[in-house]
């Protein structure tokens, strides 16, 4: 009995730490993280309640930030040209949230311990970090586009209006993920 104990706890673990199979597929993403402790639809519409970000546009997000992976980073500066050094910066997990802008959200919303490597506090960041552009700069909660500039740039180069090319490459892929997301989520079972 602990040994089958052990191997479905293993399971469980193994199955956190992956990245779903199809994540072109907003139903499927779904049906690959339904656990009883890691149900991403539930975390997903928990937040599209709390801040009014619609499923579509939050999971687009993830999409574009780290593909799903609970342990993304940006990639390593080069020294000599050759040799890995620092990060370009500190993002992290699902959300590729910055050390200093996770610390305040986690202090404006007293989630105290929450995790960049936890889908749910993840995803629960974003639709707090989207809520604020609209509040902030006006956005739509709907508009993938510009949420997302907003998202990559901060509010006051979102404001400024000077966007990189990554912000608009990042923009555009989390605008036709969202589209895309929100089609398919029309005809998921459940929606």
């Amino acid at each position: 009995m602990r040994c089958v104990f052990v191997v479905v706890l293993t399971m469980m673990l193994v199955a956190c730490g992956t990245v779903p199979r199809q994540t072109d597929n907003a139903c499927a993403v779904f049906e690959q993280r339904d656990g009883l402790f890691e149900n991403w639809e539930r975390s997903a519409r928990r937040v599209e309640r709390e801040y009014g970000v619609p499923v579509a546009v939050l999971m687009a997000t993830v999409y574009a930030e780290s593909g799903y992976r609970y342990n993304a980073k940006p990639p390593r500066r080069k020294l000599l040209g050759f040799i890995p050094w620092k990060r370009v910066s500190s993002a992290y997990g699902y959300s590729q949230a910055l050390d200093g802008t996770w610390a305040s959200y986690k202090k404006q919303t007293g989630r105290w311990m929450a995790k960049r490597n936890d889908f749910g506090d993840a995803i629960r960041f974003i639709g707090w970090y989207h809520h604020q552009s609209h509040l902030k700069n006006g956005i739509a909660l709907n508009d993938a586009y510009r949420l997302y500039i907003a998202y990559h740039e901060g509010h006051a180069g979102y404001k400024r209006g000077s966007w990189s090319a990554p912000a608009k490459a990042g923009a555009n892929r989390a605008s036709k993920m969202a589209a895309r997301y929100s089609s398919q989520l029309r005809n998921c079972s459940g929606w």
